[in-house]
């Protein structure tokens, strides 16, 4: 079992040394435009969680982990030449859907702020204490 520090140097690793392999040694056209978000480690080595997106978002989702379970043994074969550990770490594939879920709070924020402008003529700024004074001081 190795410390939480160290399995994050390993993910990290994994990440950055998976994103060169599938930008250069790829040609799997269903893996074009994808890229790896997060890699985590569990503490045993055993397996590597690898979370990966694309620009097009969930239409491509299953085609592109699908392209990436077949590409399996090679990426880990590759991995493990760049990344020295004695045993290196099955790899499991994962959608992040963290862009699309941000782009659809977004969206709602911005649904609301929209319908705010409409219902709501302006806001309405309390008198300033100045004024008031001037006012107090006239009766």
């Amino acid at each position: 079992m190795v410390s939480q520090l160290r399995a994050q140097r390993i993910a990290d690793r994994i990440l950055e040394e998976l994103s060169e392999i599938l930008l250069w040694q790829i040609s799997d056209q269903r893996l074009s435009g994808i890229s790896v978000t997060d890699v985590k480690v569990d503490r045993e080595l055993a397996y590597a969680d690898i979370y990966v997106s694309a620009l097009e978002g969930n239409i491509r989702a299953k085609d592109i982990l699908a392209g990436l379970e077949h590409a399996q043994g090679f990426l880990r074969h590759e991995l493990s030449q760049r990344i020295e550990l004695r045993f290196f770490p099955r790899l499991r594939f994962r959608w992040d859907s963290t862009f699309e879920r941000a782009e659809r709070i977004e969206q709602l924020i911005a649904s609301l702020h929209s319908e705010r402008s409409e219902n709501v003529p302006g806001p309405k700024l309390p008198a300033s204490p100045r004024i008031e004074e001037e006012n107090g001081a006239d009766r």
